[in-house]
Order: C-alpha cells, then sequence, then structure tokens
C-alpha cells in the first residue's frame, strides 16, 4: 500500500495545496465504472436516468450524460443544470411535490420529456399554463401506491406522504383526461425508498410498479408512454453493509422488463439513480487543524465538517453510525487510535466521525471521508457561520479539473445590501442594552 491517497496517479497531497481545503474530490473512473458495470448488464429498454438531487455538479452530469444517462430534476436550478451539461429536453423528467409556476412553465417552454404531477392541485395549473401557452403538456402521475415495502432506507410510499396522488383517489377520479384538456396523461411514475441494498426488494418493487402503472392507465383511459419505476438502488456505508450486485440485480429484473417491454413495445422505461452513480467517487477531504485531548477522549478539529456533510451525521438514522474515514497522507500507518473528528462549527453536533480508527493525528494531516460522491455540500448548512461553499474537483482521465469555486467572502457577502438605520435623536437612547 502507497503511503498516500491518490486518484488516478494524482496524490491527496498534491490536490490539497493546489486547490484548498475543505476539498470535494470526485473521480470519473470510478463514475465511469459505476454507470458503465449497471449499464452493460441492464436491459437494453430500461433507460437510466440521473437524479440531480443526489449531485447537481454540472461536470458531473455531463461525464454521466456522456456515457448515456438522462436526467431526473427537480428544481429550475436542477433543469438548467441537466440543459447546460448536454442533456436534451426531451431526456429530462421534472418531478418535486412543490413546483412552481415559473418552474412548470420553463419545463412547457423547453419541451421536457414529461412533468411528473403530484397532486391534483398541480394537475391544474398545468393545464392551466398549457393553456395559456397553447400547448399540450406532457404529464406523467406520481402515485403514491397503497403498498409498501421493506429493506428501504427511507420509505416514500404507502403512507401518508406529500409525494404523488394515492392510489385509491386515482384509481376514482373518472375523466381526469377530460377536464384537462391541455395535458396528455402519458405516464405514470412511483418510488417507494431509498438506500435499499437488496436486489429482491428491488425486482420486487419493479413489478408492482408495472403492475400499476398498467392498472392506472387502464382505469384513465390513458395510452402508457412511460413508466418509471423510480430506483432508490443503494450502497454501503457502514459495517456489515454490501454493495449491489449489478449481476444478481439484472438477473431478476430483466426478465420482468422483458415480459412489460413485449406487453407494452411504445412505452418508454425509465430507472432513476443518484446515489448508486455518484456516491462511491467522491471523497470529502479536511485538513486537521488542531488536536487535543478532552476527559480522555482523542480530538481532531478539521476545516470543515457537518457544514459540508450533514449526510456523514446520519441524517434519516436512527442510530448514528460512521461514514468510512482515512487518514489520507499516511495510509501505510496502522489505524489503532480511537478519535473524534470535527469541524470548525461553534455547535457540538459538527461532528463528522466518532471513535473513528486513525493512525496518530497530527495537525497538518488529510482526513477523507469515503464515499461522498452523494448528498454532499447540497444537502448540507453550507452557510453555518459563513464558511460557504468548499472547492469540488473532478479528476478524470488522469488531470485535476476545478469544477466548482470555492465561496470566498466576497462571494456571501456580495448578495446582501446593508440597510443603514437612520441615527437616533438626542435623548432617546437608552444606557446599557
Amino acid at each position: 500500500m502507497t503511503g498516500e491517497f491518490q486518484v488516478q496517479g494524482l496524490g491527496v497531497g498534491r490536490l490539497a495545496e493546489e486547490f484548498g481545503t475543505p476539498l470535494y474530490l470526485y473521480d470519473g473512473a470510478v463514475l465511469r465504472a459505476q454507470f458503465d458495470g449497471l449499464r452493460s448488464r441492464l436491459h437494453p429498454a430500461l433507460e437510466m436516468f440521473l437524479s440531480l438531487k443526489a449531485n447537481p455538479n454540472v461536470s458531473v452530469c455531463a461525464l454521466l450524460h456522456s456515457l448515456g444517462a438522462r436526467a431526473e430534476v427537480s428544481s429550475m436550478a436542477e433543469l438548467v443544470t441537466a440543459l447546460r451539461a448536454g442533456v436534451p429536453a426531451h431526456d429530462i423528467i421534472f418531478l418535486g411535490p412543490g413546483k412552481s409556476r415559473e418552474e412548470i412553465d420553463a419545463c412547457l417552454a423547453e419541451g421536457v420529456l414529461a412533468v411528473v404531477v403530484e397532486s391534483f392541485g398541480e394537475l391544474e395549473l398545468v393545464d392551466e399554463l398549457a393553456a395559456a401557452r397553447g400547448v399540450v403538456a406532457p404529464v406523467a402521475l406520481r402515485v403514491n401506491p397503497s403498498f409498501s415495502v421493506k429493506g428501504s432506507g427511507l420509505t416514500m410510499g404507502g403512507k401518508p406522504r406529500q409525494f404523488g396522488i394515492d392510489e385509491e383517489q386515482l384509481l376514482a377520479a373518472g375523466d381526469l383526461a377530460e377536464r384537462h384538456p391541455h395535458v396528455r396523461l402519458m405516464g405514470v411514475h412511483t418510488y417507494l425508498g431509498t438506500r435499499i441494498l437488496n436486489e429482491d426488494v428491488i425486482v420486487e418493487n419493479s413489478a408492482r410498479v408495472l403492475d400499476l402503472a398498467e392498472r392506472v392507465s387502464a382505469r384513465l383511459g390513458f395510452a402508457l408512454e412511460l413508466v418509471d419505476i423510480g430506483g432508490g438502488l443503494g450502497v454501503g456505508y457502514f459495517e456489515k453493509e454490501r454493495d449491489l450486485d449489478p449481476e444478481v440485480l439484472t438477473q431478476g429484473l430483466n426478465p420482468l422488463i422483458e415480459t412489460f417491454t413485449r406487453a407494452h413495445p411504445g412505452t418508454r422505461l425509465l430507472l432513476e439513480l443518484g446515489r448508486y452513480l455518484t456516491a462511491p467517487a467522491g471523497t470529502y477531504v479536511v485538513r486537521v487543524r488542531y488536536v487535543k485531548t478532552s476527559m480522555g477522549e482523542n480530538f481532531a478539529v478539521a476545516d470543515g465538517g457537518t457544514n459540508h456533510h450533514m449526510a456523514a451525521v446520519g441524517i434519516g438514522s436512527f442510530v448514528k453510525r460512521n461514514f468510512p474515514m482515512r487518514l489520507l497522507n499516511r495510509l501505510d500507518e496502522p489505524a489503532d487510535q480511537p478519535w473524534v473528528v470535527t469541524g470548525p462549527l461553534c455547535t457540538p453536533n459538527d461532528t463528522i466521525g466518532k471513535n473513528v480508527l486513525l493512525p496518530p493525528v497530527r495537525v497538518g494531516d488529510l482526513i477523507g471521508v469515503d464515499r461522498s460522491g452523494a448528498y454532499g455540500p447540497t444537502a448540507s448548512p453550507v452557510f453555518f457561520l459563513s464558511h460557504g461553499y468548499p472547492a469540488e474537483v473532478l479528476v478524470d482521465g488522469g488531470r485535476a479539473h476545478l469544477v466548482r469555486d470555492r465561496d470566498t467572502t466576497d462571494d456571501l457577502l456580495g448578495r446582501q445590501h446593508r440597510y443603514d438605520p437612520p441615527a437616533a435623536e438626542a435623548g432617546t437612547r437608552t444606557e446599557g442594552n
């Protein structure tokens, strides 16, 4: 083993010196391997869509799109990101329970593949905006199914949710298409959960979604042009967890897709992938500023923490577990000391690792949080204490590319406007307050 973590032959010390820390490093070779490893085995009819919510960096999106990924977006900025990354509008779907008028109108203006509608009120708004433009809007209905599945890190269906329209309500909706003449009902979307690590559960989810799509389209009387089976494919972060085996997954999934496509040869089938594609490719790199002991515990105080990596503290989990962490500049030393790794924030919650086994930590060392390519800075309170976003660097083809500048103080203050209150009149000041 080398003494230093490397990405495609580039040492982490050199990268940290060039780009500074805290730093997100993305390995383009891992992004390619994650995509190709599944795409090469997956039934060709099932299209792979990158969920930008996992990692909305335009260069990450562009790389994955170059391999064949389409895009699933949930905000105006994500829509523009996908378009700037080169994804054509007809390969973009837009979902989310709280879309604005401006976002829906932008979807109609760009001509996206589908607006995924999540409530009856939203369907009415899409119809209104499409009428104003003199177009017919392609709409997929997001269904909150009556069933749920086990094996998901976060269940998204089968319970009262802000996501989608309840299955029973949709099946009883009757002349939904006739009541919205500027909408073309054309698809069904269902997302049942996230971070699923069991191949059989994913296959079962997919079978139920395909059956549900057939029933909804038949009851409401529209042609089934699109079915989004969701995704939720997980990656292992913690002890005793394992990554999904793409060979085992596709052995179960492909026959299901083949049967469906024979019955519905004109239907596009979508698989959403965010964490699965991007998480393994990312490393969050921080530099140790101080080391100390407190009541018998070792502390490494770094220049970045939960302000950039809230996912590492176990958001969404009932039990705090550490993401895999390493001392990047001395990999060959035994990791046999427990350390608490913290960031620069003025809160005890700014702890990204507890009892992490590391070699003796010294000031200036580089600590890396592995599997950090998904839900990093964009899912974190980056403006807490006004630290701002870290730099993001993509290494591809053996070269390092700065793909997001680090926020500066001028960046953070540049959008603020100082208000100068009027001077207090003589005799109205209060002392001591």
